[in-house]
């Protein structure tokens, strides 16, 4: 499992919109999850976890992304960075 991190700092309902469109096709990218969530102190401070099966098919999906010009018009403070999941706890 793998998931690409992405940070934004945009208008939330304008961003969402352009997400829910979904130009980039996240079923046909691969994604199998996502998750959204914002800043408490800053409702358009935006992050969202996609998830994936595996980092080739993360890496794939960001370049899908990056070369779709779908984030042009948003303010990314951290660009979409694909991690793999090196220890996961439940408390």
């Amino acid at each position: 499992m793998a998931f690409m991190l992405v940070h934004y700092n945009h208008d939330f309902d304008e961003w969402k919109s352009m997400f829910d469109a979904d130009p980039v096709g996240r079923a046909q990218g691969g994604v199998k999850a996502h998750s959204i969530s914002r800043g408490v102190d800053d409702p358009n401070e935006i992050f969202v976890r996609l998830e994936f099966d595996s980092v080739a098919d993360a890496k794939a999906f960001r370049e899908r992304l990056l070369s779709s010009g779908v984030l042009d018009p948003v303010s990314v403070k951290t660009p979409p960075t694909v991690v793999d999941v090196v220890e996961s706890q439940t408390y």
